[in-house]
């Protein structure tokens, strides 16, 4: 690693450019949501699967692609997940039909893996003293680009043809590809070896059915023997996996890494912030669209309403940076920490404040710090605990936690909004205590990340900081993590 590249700076930036196109397409297809059926002629249930494919795909690809980098090169995967991307926006936007939809959607989604990979080459390319801001800038990407894509989205919706939507997530791509290509190095740390074909097949048959079940499980009934034949088979066929895993020589997750108490708490922690992300994307749109008539509603479009949310993205770009001087003085943990705690406030005001426009945009604000804060500090948590050679299967498995937090935020919350609900001139609408609820599940999910968080190790873990210079400059010796290289005491 070169410890005083004059690229840092062009690195640091086309990669959290990347991160941030990635998290756009997520919300891409947001506004198009209700007239998908009559844009695709489908039925509503199967006009679902454009979003059920890009989170699937998403989540078996990251840890899979991640494995792929630390072995055969992180820039060289992150040029085809971008690729995909491309390809996936260049189908979608020929598509008028379902299948290629939900294909090209797919494709798509099988670029989640770019934010893991671009930490993970952030982690062996920059010099100590600018590494923990980009990493926090690149970890809460995916809430930035969420954030600001969906106002952008819902503008060009209503004023072009919604083809166009996904021509503009194609040139997007294709300019970080092009950028990654001229501006980023191919790094130099890999761990070799062969991939673990049967892990992979395994992983991604287990993924697929709990996912599957959580994310159509409302619409196939909870009870339904669908549901839980597929929840009942996901359970068993990760138990094989894990036992697999195990036994590997060279596994495609190292789970004696993964269940040490860093990585382990900094997972499940960030499937609680992941909730809580998503609990705010999908309960604040709703509650600023409902009409004014309900008493609670605020009666605001669609583009207003992506607008409200905004500042929130701008607000993660900003404490990502303070994220990461928190970081360097009080280590990771308490940076986490106080994500989670800005989170839970955030939540909490939210309950108390939904009777105006500016207490929403208040409200997602402080969320929004709050998951810049959260986001910023994972990666330096989990990379303090494994070997450089690991680190983006290590991210790519945290951002799955995070992808799991999302999926069940959407079924629980969804849920809530749906059973909870008014009449309303024959229709029936999420009612006041309805959202007042999914606030208060949100705002749980924070606190239960904070209290998990006060159980990570309390000595710093240096090894990921941006003001000791103890990021290790090339693959820790087997068998000993980041953080025993790197740390006193």
């Amino acid at each position: 690693m070169s410890t005083h590249s004059p690229r840092a700076g062009a690195v640091t930036s086309v990669l959290a450019f990347g991160g941030i196109v990635v998290a756009l397409m997520q919300t891409l297809v947001v506004p198009l949501i209700s007239d998908l059926p009559a844009l695709l002629h489908a039925s509503t249930a199967d006009a679902t699967w454009v979003i059920t494919a890009t989170l699937l795909a998403g989540a078996v690809a990251t840890p899979v692609v991640g494995r792929l980098g630390d072995m055969f090169g992180k820039r060289r995967m992150l040029l085809g997940s971008l690729g995909m991307l491309v390809a996936g926006s260049v189908v979608s936007a020929l598509s008028d039909s379902l299948a290629p939809m939900v294909v090209g959607r797919a494709l798509q989604g099988c670029a989640m893996g770019v934010i893991p990979l671009g930490i993970s080459i952030m982690r062996d390319e920059l010099p100590p003293e600018k590494l923990g801001t980009a990493m926090a800038l690149m970890s809460s990407s995916l809430g930035v680009g969420g954030a600001l894509g969906l106002p952008g989205a819902a503008l060009l919706a209503q004023h072009a043809d919604w083809h166009a939507l996904f021509w503009v997530s194609a040139g997007l791509g294709a300019a970080v590809f092009i950028l990654v290509l001229v501006l980023v190095p191919e790094s130099r740390v890999r761990s070799g070896g062969r991939f673990d074909l049967v892990g992979g097949v395994g992983l991604t048959a287990g993924l697929l059915c709990l996912l599957l079940a959580i994310s159509k499980g409302a619409d196939w009934g909870w009870a339904s023997g669908s549901t839980g034949g597929l929840f009942g088979a996901g359970v068993v066929i990760l138990l094989v996996w894990g036992w697999w895993e195990l036994r590997s020589a060279q596994p495609l997750v190292d789970l004696r890494t993964t269940v040490g108490r860093q990585v382990l708490l900094t997972n499940l922690a960030s499937v609680m912030v992941g909730f809580s992300m998503f609990g705010m994307s999908l309960v604040l749109p709703q509650l600023l669209q409902m009409p004014t008539a309900t008493g609670y509603g605020l009666g605001q479009t669609m583009l207003v309403a992506g607008l409200c949310l905004a500042p929130a993205g701008l607000v993660m770009m900003v404490v990502a940076a303070l994220s990461a001087r928190v970081t360097a003085a009080f280590g990771p943990k308490v940076s986490l920490m106080i994500g989670a705690a800005v989170i839970a406030t955030g939540y909490g005001l939210g309950i108390v404040l939904m009777g105006a426009v500016w207490q929403l945009i208040l409200v997602a604000a402080v969320i929004g710090a709050g998951i810049g804060f959260a986001f910023g500090s994972m990666p330096a948590l989990i990379m303090a605990a494994v070997p450089q050679s690991e680190t983006a299967s290590a991210n790519g498995l945290n951002a799955l936690m995070r992808a799991i937090g999302t999926s069940v935020a959407s079924a629980v919350l969804g849920v809530v909004l749906a059973h909870m609900t008014t009449d309303f001139g024959g229709y029936a609408l999420p009612s006041e205590a309805g959202f007042r609820t999914a606030m208060a599940i949100g705002g749980g999910a924070a606190i239960g990340a904070l209290v998990l968080t006060a159980f990570l190790p309390g000595r710093r873990a240096r090894a990921a900081t941006v003001s000791d210079g103890a990021v290790p400059a090339g693959p820790v010796p087997e068998g000993q993590s980041a953080t025993q290289s790197t740390t006193s005491g």
